[in-house]
């Protein structure tokens, strides 16, 4: 019984070291979070050139709520939060802010991009943010969405690599 409870001993010992561990490094995470959101996005442009979205910039609104005469922007982006419009738009104070993302472009810049509509015409503004402003406003949801975009993205290229390997073997069995 002795040995059992000494294991046991070691086991909860361990387990606190772990926690007073984990606790440190949550601390240090958090006071490093923008920097590490930052490296994220660096790390991620490239491939947001492939995955993303030219965003809506400018367009027209026919009888039937319909978008027509678009404009896109030219650099592709990833939508990875949404929050509660402010009032008014910070390049036109007479603009109403309908809806508010934060996107990131295949450059590795921030942005909010946020609409507004008159009823006939919609048109955006992107204003520029950094990523420490982009966890203040939007919170660890943009991180934790980045992360997630590029999770579903290798799953997506695995999936297609196999696929690939597989198409090959059955058209050229003798290359198994």
């Amino acid at each position: 019984m002795d040995e059992i409870e000494t294991g046991y001993r070691k086991i909860l010992e361990k387990i606190d070291a772990l926690k007073e561990k984990k606790g440190t490094f949550s601390e240090e995470i958090l006071e490093n979070d923008a920097a590490l959101l930052s490296r994220m996005a660096e790390s991620t442009k490239e491939i947001i050139g492939n995955v993303g979205l030219n965003m809506l910039e400018k367009g027209k609104i026919d009888s039937k709520g319909e978008l027509y005469d678009t404009l896109f922007t030219q650099k592709k982006t990833i939508i990875l939060g949404k929050t509660d419009p402010i009032e008014f738009r910070p390049d036109d104070n007479e603009k109403k802010v309908d809806d508010q993302f934060c996107a990131l472009s295949e450059d590795g810049t921030f942005y909010e991009v946020m609409y507004s509509s008159d009823g006939f015409i919609v048109d955006s503004y992107q204003n520029e943010i950094t990523p420490r402003e982009a966890l203040d406003i939007y919170g660890y949801d943009v991180m934790f969405m980045l992360y997630r975009a590029m999770h579903d993205y290798l799953k997506g290229q695995e999936a297609l690599v196999e696929a690939l390997g597989v198409t090959i073997e059955y058209l050229f069995p003798e290359k198994k």
